[in-house]
């Protein structure tokens, strides 16, 4: 059986909130189905003509940072059910790396990232729009121990990234596509309610899009 359009599910929240937890619960739900996830982290822009130095002052968590016209672009060949080469971002070098992965449609999108709900082309072609709403006391903890532990970080280098970028831009950029949401979801992957709620309404759209 196939279907008229894959179903676009958004998935935003800040950083340490749990957006990868509630994207994994999603997955695994429809693994039996095809789904394929697009992170907006991969889409970060090429910056092979910037000196190293210059790609360390980088920040990462401001919309300039981000390809978006490749990410709506690729987003658009996914849903008319054309493959994509997906790019990778090399975080030791900071920048594209020359390499991509090559993406086959599926009939769910799920599209996660910091800043997904805020652009409005993005938005217009998402059929669920989900913001993961996590406490500020918990993103932090979780981004040191997630930057210490995966990234090699120090304690205070986390913390004084977290003071003079990562907080300013949350308050400024990301909170605000909250507004955009058509739910919002409290503590990421641990609400179960909320995760089941997704999940009967992305079968209900399956069904009513499928060709029979």
């Amino acid at each position: 059986m196939g279907y008229k359009r894959p179903v676009l599910i958004g998935i935003a929240g800040g950083s340490g909130s749990g957006k990868t937890s509630v994207t994994h619960a999603i997955h695994d739900v429809f693994k039996e189905h095809s789904v394929v996830v697009i992170e907006q982290d991969y889409y970060y822009k090429d910056q092979s003509h910037l000196e190293f130095e210059q790609r360390l002052g980088t920040n990462y968590d401001h919309p300039d940072a981000f390809d978006t016209d490749l990410l709506i672009e690729d987003i658009k060949r996914l849903l008319n059910r054309q493959a994509i080469e997906k790019p990778i971002y090399d975080y030791a070098l900071h920048t594209r790396s020359k390499e991509t992965l090559h993406i086959e449609p599926q009939d769910v999108i799920i599209l996660e990232g910091i800043l997904v709900l805020g652009d409005p082309q993005l938005r217009d072609l998402m059929d669920i729009k989900l913001f993961v709403d996590t406490d500020a006391d918990l993103r932090i903890i979780r981004r040191i121990l997630r930057d210490i532990n995966e990234r090699g970080r120090s304690m205070d280098s986390v913390i004084e990234q977290y003071l003079s970028v990562v907080r300013p831009m949350h308050n400024q950029f990301i909170e605000p596509t909250k507004r955009y949401a058509d739910i919002i979801i409290p503590e990421g992957g641990q609400n179960e309610v909320a995760i089941d709620l997704m999940v009967t309404k992305i079968k209900t759209i399956l069904e009513t899009d499928s060709i029979v």
